[in-house]
């Protein structure tokens, strides 16, 4: 009898055992509200609004981007800068004289405090609201100019809480304005040839893509207007700064275009340099940082692809926007070498069983001739020499001012919607959660709430 109860004992243990270590099949993803949308109000997939012979454009936020941003728009035609507004009234003159530069009529002014920017937005010559200011105010001033009629393009991020993605949603959709994210990195040269590659198969079937935004910038701290990036990063957790590496690849996986972003889980280390960047900046010990060294999400499609996005600002490794795709068929990336790399057998060659890498790593001259066959149609000759000519971190920033002109002066839909600034911002918050709850999978909504598979894969459109 003893070795019986014996034995019942230890078949229970087993049983205990084998069911401790069966995994859950419970979801514990955390779920994310998507409110209902207003009665009236229809999404704005596909929205245009009357084609305007000239764009009038008030600039708000006149710092390192927008200072940029007004010395461009001067070279995109079909455009005329009406307003400019800053906290600080030196800028503004800064300004003027690049305007007057180029022989251009002075722009009305505003300055002295942060509500200077709703007089430009009240102004019956502006069409497009172009909004360069600190993180924390751009949502409330594209809020305000689409209340008052005009079109907004937000700088990156555009929004740093759920609640001012939604109401970024919303008023767009209840304005019929466009909200766009200037999400320059969408129209960086390789990006775009490999975008163009990618849709016309050449890598096969993207199951895998990876962004970042690792740049140091010890020495750009101390820049910025009220110390306002610092303290951000000392309060918030998550990717801070998603969009430059998120954006062009989900233009690639066609995100709510075909797809969308499901499940994220984020994790982010200890924060390392942060405390003492602000102990060098303000002289009293830093108690709390919230921001990690480096935060990385992982992220799962509806269509069982992956994303991985990184961030990172306070280490001293190489500036890298990472951008890889991958494909069943082959593979490109950007950092920390542009780099190709397809099948043999689509290139007709014969493997060596004698070779490690039984794949083709292509050569600069190969990958040029795969950029000629799959030209992306936005790049013409000549529009790539005039963004090569007037610049803005190598030609891009000219790109993407010039297509938001181009869109707007033809009466076309924008490359960029704000759905896309929904998806690529909600990494901020929503990694946030996730990190602050054992790194849980977070629930992506669906921002376009139910229209994110109306349309297949993303495209430019163009004037006929």
């Amino acid at each position: 009898m003893i070795i019986m109860k014996h034995k019942h004992l230890l078949l229970l243990a087993a049983v205990l055992l084998a069911a401790a270590c069966t995994p859950r099949t419970k979801d514990l993803t955390l779920q994310t509200k998507v409110p209902a949308r207003p009665a009236g109000q229809e999404n704005v997939l596909g929205l245009t609004v009357p084609a305007m012979d000239t764009v009038r454009i008030g600039i708000v936020g006149i710092g390192a981007r927008g200072s940029g941003a007004v010395s461009r728009l001067t070279y995109v035609p079909g455009t005329k800068i009406t307003a400019l507004c800053d906290v600080r009234p030196e800028r503004v003159e800064w300004a003027q004289g690049v305007l007057a530069s180029r022989g251009l009529p002075a722009a009305a002014g505003y300055s002295g405090d942060t509500e200077a920017f709703k007089a430009l937005c009240e102004r019956d010559d502006v069409d497009l609201v172009y909004i360069c200011t600190d993180w924390i105010h751009h949502t409330p001033i594209a809020l305000y100019a689409m209340e008052h009629g005009k079109n907004a393009a937000i700088e990156v991020p555009a929004a740093t809480s759920m609640e001012e993605i939604w109401d970024l949603i919303n008023t767009s959709e209840r304005t019929r304005k466009h909200c766009m994210m200037l999400e320059n990195c969408c129209y960086d040269f390789y990006e775009l040839s490999c975008l163009a590659m990618a849709q016309a198969g050449v890598f096969g079937e993207v199951l895998h893509v990876e962004g970042a935004y690792c740049h140091n910038l010890d020495p750009y701290w101390n820049e910025y207007w009220n110390n306002w990036r610092l303290d951000f990063n000392q309060t918030h957790r998550g990717d801070v700064y998603p969009t430059h590496g998120l954006g062009p690849v989900a233009q690639v996986l066609g995100i709510h275009r075909g797809d969308r972003m499901k499940t994220l889980v984020a994790m982010d280390t200890k924060p390392a340099n942060g405390p003492g960047r602000v102990e060098a900046k303000t002289g009293k010990p830093c108690e709390e940082f919230l921001n990690g060294a480096e935060t990385t999400t992982l992220i799962r499609t509806e269509n069982g692809k992956t994303i991985s996005i990184t961030h990172c600002t306070m280490t001293p490794r190489p500036y890298d926007r990472k951008y890889q795709i991958v494909g069943s068929e082959g593979y490109a990336a950007k950092y920390p070498v542009q780099q190709m790399c397809l099948r043999r057998s689509q290139l007709e060659q014969e493997a060596n069983e004698q070779l490690l890498d039984q794949e083709k790593i292509l050569s600069a001259e190969e990958m040029e001739t795969l950029r000629q066959k799959y030209p992306n149609p936005m790049l013409t000759p000549e529009l790539v020499e005039l963004a090569r000519t007037v610049g803005g971190h190598g030609g891009m920033d000219f790109l993407m001012d010039y297509r938001l002109i181009y869109c707007l002066r033809n009466g076309l839909p924008l490359d960029m919607d704000v759905y896309d600034l929904a998806e690529w911002c909600c990494l901020g918050p929503l990694g946030a959660l996730s990190i602050e709850n054992g790194n849980a999978p977070v629930e992506v909504p669906d921002f376009t709430r139910g229209a994110w598979n109306e349309k297949q894969g993303f495209s430019y459109a163009f004037a006929k």
